[in-house]
């Protein structure tokens, strides 16, 4: 008789079900319209996340409290959240028409809206990626939450531990605490978190802020007293969908609207039928590389054109930055700041309006129906596909749109290498599923090589959200023969619209040009460089800008 095999799981494949395991149930909870993060309805979220144990969490599984994942979170989400036990996620159900005041995290475009002490709620305008990436944070915080009470929390009646009192004392204060009280606090926080003086020193003031210097000690504050009265008191954190968002939901209703826009200005300004060259960047760098040198040269004599985008990219060069902005718009720029929910802005650049001799592209060798750009900034995880596949319709119903070339300029995080560095990939994986979208790039590593920039070149895994990398499952598909060599949210969404536009619906040309190219935001398998340990800083400006050069290069057929 044959002997059974043991066979056992590695743990990207652990990781992998434990992926699939978070994507079903988030849906599952959506459809059910409500439910308690901590409670029997979030077991099967928490599991998962602790199963996963993403990168960006760092000791999410631990005793001790995640700091550094911690403030990645708190920048994504609404300001005051960590004091409110209902959260609502709502669709655009004009709130912004009331006397509620919009709350925009610092690092993620959503309008969010404090109804009362208890309650926030949230927008959802960028598709189910928008869910998938604030149900993970709320998770991941509402753990650590969990983790603060059971260090502080004495019995089952109530009693807390001398250190959560003095905390408390000090939340208490309105002023901002002097020095010594701070330093107080912050030994009283440190024994709470399981974190030495030193570590939460190192990071309290990046939770600050002018208004609330002291926010740390808030939200550690609030986040231990919620989970305490989840236990002693049996009131449970609650999140919930609006009827709204789940009847609208996956319908493109903010896509339709964001790109009838675009298309109703292109016939306005008579561009309808010209060549079209969609860009998805940031919405500066195509902007800055056509006028920017030449308006700025005499300013900056004797400095490289990436010098210069380094001084525009600095967030107090609002002045040269409208310098430029104002050339552009005499010169055919229509700007398009967005009013349809995507938090998706456009600029439109009518290339024959373009004095090119005052440009960085004197040699620029247009056609005779001269191209126009529509530079979009970017989308956000399955949101890229909601834009894209709405863009690229016909014009109401029958008028074919000429898109000659669809460029992507992204973030991403690398798998070898550094941040900085340039990736062009010539495939996009779905993370989770077997779908895949092999694709010829018109971008080349070839093209970016001797600026002193490392460059990789191969498939990309598209992956449901940044919060959910994982160095088991990422060294898998670096290591494995699919070879994949960075990570990223919008390429397959992309790929897919642009696929099912141009080969099935017929909508576009047949030989439309794909251009995809990334910079390297972090690296998830290097420890102290994944999205927690920080931004790029002015390191991004010289891949940012050299992406940029090279899809207008091809589009103005410079060789």
């Amino acid at each position: 008789m044959k002997e059974t095999k043991n066979i056992s799981r590695s743990r990207a494949q652990d990781s992998s079900a434990a992926i699939e395991k978070m994507y079903i149930t988030m849906r599952h909870l959506f459809n059910r319209g409500f439910y308690k993060p901590m409670g029997i309805s979030g077991d099967t979220l928490r599991e998962a996340l602790l199963a996963l144990r993403p990168e960006i969490y760092g000791s999410i599984a631990d005793e001790k409290v995640e700091l550094n994942g911690l403030l990645y979170v708190i920048e994504r989400l609404p300001v005051g959240i960590e004091e409110c036990r209902f959260i609502n996620l709502t669709s655009d159900e004009g709130y912004s028409k009331s006397h509620f005041k919009a709350i925009v995290p610092p690092k993620r475009r959503r309008n969010c809206y404090r109804i009362d002490e208890e309650q926030m709620n949230v927008e959802i305008t960028r598709g189910r990626s928008d869910i998938y990436d604030i149900l993970t944070h709320l998770t991941f915080i509402f753990i650590e939450s969990h983790k603060i009470k059971n260090r502080v929390l004495l019995d089952d009646v109530g009693e807390v531990s001398r250190d959560w009192v003095k905390l408390e004392a000090a939340v208490s204060q309105i002023k901002k605490l002097p020095l010594i009280e701070k330093e107080k606090a912050i030994s009283h926080a440190a024994n709470i978190l399981g974190r030495t003086f030193d570590e939460v020193l190192g990071i309290y003031d990046a939770f600050g802020s002018e208004t609330e210097p002291d926010r740390f000690l808030h939200v550690i504050y609030w986040l231990g007293k919620l989970a305490i009265e989840e236990v002693v008191d049996n009131n449970k954190r609650t999140i919930t969908f609006s009827p709204i968002l789940r009847e609208r939901l996956g319908h493109h209703i903010h896509g339709e609207v964001w790109a009838n826009n675009i298309k109703e200005v292109l016939k306005a300004n008579q561009l309808l039928d010209r060549p079209l060259h969609v860009i998805s960047a940031n919405m500066h760098s195509v902007m800055n590389s056509i006028f920017a040198t030449p308006i700025l040269k005499t300013k900056f004599k004797d400095k490289s054109d990436f010098f210069i985008y380094e001084e525009l990219s600095k967030s107090g060069a609002n002045e040269l930055r409208n310098q430029v902005e104002a050339v552009a718009l005499k010169q055919g720029m229509i700007s398009l700041p967005d009013t349809s929910g995507t938090n998706i802005d456009v600029q439109i650049f009518d290339t024959a309006k373009i004095d090119w001799s005052k440009t960085s592209f004197p040699t620029a060798n247009l056609e005779e129906k001269k191209p126009v750009l529509i530079v979009m900034d970017y989308a956000f995880g399955e949101q890229a596909y909601e834009t894209i596949d709405e863009l690229l319709k016909p014009y109401k119903k029958d008028t074919l749109l000429n898109v000659k070339s669809v460029s992507i300029m992204g973030k991403a995080g690398i798998l070898e290498g550094g941040k900085g560095d340039i990736m062009i990939p010539n495939a996009h994986i779905n993370e989770g599923t077997a779908d895949n979208y092999f694709f010829e790039n018109e971008l080349t590593a070839e093209m970016f090589e001797g600026n002193d920039i490392a460059i990789y070149a191969g498939p990309m895994v598209t992956v449901l959200g940044t919060s959910l990398q994982n160095r088991d499952l990422l060294k898998f598909f670096h290591e494995s023969t699919w070879a994949v060599i960075g990570l990223e949210m919008e390429g397959s969404y992309y790929q897919k619209a642009i696929q099912s536009a141009s080969k099935i619906r017929k909508s576009v040309p047949q030989d439309i040009k794909v251009r995809y190219a990334y910079y390297a935001s972090d690296n998830p398998l290097e420890t102290g460089s994944t999205l927690a340990s920080g931004g790029l800083g002015t390191s991004g400006v010289k891949p940012t800008y050299l992406i940029t050069i090279k899809i207008l290069e091809q589009i103005f057929n410079i060789k």
